[in-house]
């Protein structure tokens, strides 16, 4: 079911938004779709917009080279009843709060009236989800991760002060490149690089919620970064052999679970079973493991040794854990 219709698409957006004015300019048509669009917007929707022979016609060029719009009032974007039962619905998620003051969440909440949610939090039951989520109702983590997300979109230079996973007291100057949901662990984290004198020491990944002070030194990070050159500094050198069998639709629920992941898949024609080589950050590698195991029996860890070891370990450590849980059920019952 698609809530949404293709008119709330970047495309229509970003035509929408040049059409607010009666008057705009070529420079302004390919400014706006440079840093509304995709990377390669700009190959094909200006010429749509711009009078020519590719052009829908939604402007005319004036006398004086301006583009004028056609229509005498500017676009008014509309929304069904389930488009509003589902924004009624995402209000109610705590992790709005983040990006939104309980001002601005009140006046959307009495704009909607009484329409009812689509969905509440209450009717989704998580099975594969770790317990010690994030505090999206806590005010300090909310100011932290503000002020992560303004560092990231301006790449201003910060100065954070952190628990690690090990559980050491960290602090240093960074510069955030992005911030990053993470569904199964319900937390948010940010990728940045660690700056000594002003220069790139190495790379890491920071939770937010183990953020204990986070302050914008004024200062903005201008050498040019790239995030594709940051997670390839990251990959861990050898990938993860799995084999992939069919067994209750294995092969499906891999791609969908590792579909963001780099992969180099091969199908064995004769079984269907597929070899996937994945790469993922090594600081990701325990919560790979994890997910790899959820899989049970239906795949394999053919490599590299030290992960098919951990895995074999973690495999004999549940194996003892239900094997003394029966033992004591048994003792009890006796």
């Amino acid at each position: 079911m698609n809530i949404f219709s293709e008119i709330y698409g970047t495309y229509f957006r970003i035509t929408a938004k040049l059409l607010e004015k009666e008057l705009t300019d070529e420079k302004t048509v390919r400014e706006t779709v440079m840093r509304e669009g995709f990377k390669d917007t700009l190959l094909f929707l200006p010429q749509k917009l711009i009078p020519g022979s590719e052009s829908t016609g939604l402007f005319k060029r004036t006398e004086d080279g301006k583009l004028q719009r056609i229509t005498k009032n500017a676009p008014v974007k509309l929304l069904t009843g389930i488009q509003k039962s589902w924004l009624k619905a995402k209000l109610a998620d705590p992790r709005i709060r983040l990006f939104m003051d309980e001002d601005v969440i009140s006046a959307l909440n009495e704009k909607l009236g009484n329409i009812p949610p689509l969905y509440r939090e209450e009717q989704f039951r998580y099975t594969d989800r770790f317990a010690d989520s994030d505090d999206y109702h806590d005010e300090e983590y909310i100011s932290h991760f503000r002020t992560a997300l303004k560092a990231v979109k301006r790449r201003s230079i910060v100065y954070i002060d952190f628990i690690s996973g090990h559980g050491n007291h960290m602090r240093g100057i960074f510069v955030l490149l992005k911030l990053e949901y993470s569904p199964k662990n319900d937390k948010f984290r940010a990728y940045c690089y660690l700056l000594r004198n002003g220069r790139i020491k190495s790379s890491g990944i920071i939770n937010i919620g183990r953020i204990t002070e986070i302050t914008d030194t004024g200062r903005v990070f201008r050498t040019p970064v790239s995030i594709d050159e940051y997670f390839q500094s990251r990959k861990c050198s050898e990938p993860a052999v799995i084999r992939v069998t069919t067994e209750r639709s294995g092969v499906e629920r891999f791609m969908m679970e590792f579909a963001a992941y780099e992969k180099h898949t091969v199908r064995d024609t004769q079984t269907g079973e597929y070899t996937v080589e994945l790469w993922y950050d090594e600081q990701d590698e325990t919560e790979v493991l994890i997910r790899l195991l959820s899989f049970g029996p239906v795949i394999e860890i053919m490599g590299p040794a030290h992960l098919r070891e951990q895995a074999r370990q973690r495999i004999r450590k549940q194996y003892e854990y239900i094997k003394n849980s029966d033992m004591n059920s048994t003792l009890e019952e006796s």
